[in-house]
């Protein structure tokens, strides 16, 4: 299975959060899966990091890459058509991030680990 994070599973899964659900662990345990970061996951962490919103323990270009590398996690570039798809969505969600993450896992057939319950209203498949 491809999957592509969502922002908060990744984090729920580096801190051993409790909010992350026994399937998603094991969704992400499973060496048979791929996981994937996407792009637009490290704006939007690095934006609530410089706001304060979000600590962490070194800044998010020296955290992020090791924590990727060290779990096994692709990064997804963001490239146009992947916009033009968060363009033509449904308004059913109005996080950009979260849009995005919908536009690339249609356009590069993955699946998202996500507890967003707004993003099964979009023609992707979610995990949880």
């Amino acid at each position: 299975m491809k999957l592509l994070l969502d922002t908060h599973a990744f984090l729920w899964w580096i801190t051993d959060d409790p909010q992350l659900s026994t399937k998603a662990r094991e969704l992400i345990s499973d060496s048979h899966n791929t996981m994937y970061w996407s792009a637009a996951s490290s704006w939007e962490v690095s934006i609530k990091y410089a706001l304060g919103r979000l600590p962490l323990p070194e800044t998010p270009e020296e955290f992020l890459p090791v924590e990727l590398g060290k779990n096994r996690i692709e990064s997804l570039s963001v490239i146009d058509v992947h916009a033009f798809q968060a363009g033509r969505l449904p308004r059913h969600h109005a996080d950009p991030f979260d849009r995005m993450l919908v536009a690339q896992a249609q356009i590069e057939s993955l699946e998202i680990l996500t507890n967003d319950r707004k993003l099964s209203h979009y023609e992707v498949d979610i995990h949880w």
